[in-house]
């Protein structure tokens, strides 16, 4: 009895064990600095040029440019995953550019998303009627996540009640 529910414990765990994988790769993981905070970065990002990081948010505008893609992205924590969480609650926003085209289209407003890349510096730029300075990351690895709530719709020709001979014989028996 105490085999059989080792056994199915072991397999459970390794059923749920890839589900919480990071989606960032181990390589880039390691590169990662421990304990460097985003608001330190965010207030001195010069100080901390070429250090890797792994960020996530929420997309709050795409362009393609002439040197990649730029990504402005509203900063929130992560879960072990690093998919974004708390996306109501920010230290800050951040640029990132993608050396190569991302479709904007996809990359859109709203989506989240969870980015590795290496400190550049900051970046000046007009936020409304401000100045705001972004840090900016050059991106190493990118992972877009699926939008949540949103099915997946997979066909299965079988169970249509217009085919020739109706449900299949004890589908509602």
């Amino acid at each position: 009895m105490k085999k059989t529910a080792c056994i199915i414990t072991i397999f459970m765990f390794m059923a749920i064990t890839p589900g919480c994988a990071p989606v960032i790769s181990e390589d880039i993981r390691r590169q990662v600095s421990a304990g460097l905070p985003f608001k330190d970065i965010f207030h001195s990002p010069q100080h901390h040029s070429g250090k890797m990081v792994i960020w996530g948010g929420v997309v709050i505008k795409a362009a393609n440019q002439k040197r990649g893609t730029l990504l402005e992205v509203l900063h929130t924590s992560t879960d072990m995953q690093g998919r974004p969480i708390e996306v109501d609650r920010s230290e800050g926003r951040f640029l990132a550019l993608y050396n190569g085209f991302l479709d904007v289209a996809v990359y859109a407003k709203g989506r989240e998303v969870t980015i590795a890349g290496r400190i550049k510096g900051k970046q000046v730029s007009a936020l409304g009627e401000i100045e705001y300075s972004y840090p900016l990351i050059l991106i190493e690895e990118i992972h877009l996540w699926p939008i949540e709530g949103k099915a997946e719709y997979i066909p299965y020709p079988y169970l249509r009640p217009h085919y020739p001979w109706g449900w299949p014989h004890g589908f509602f028996h």
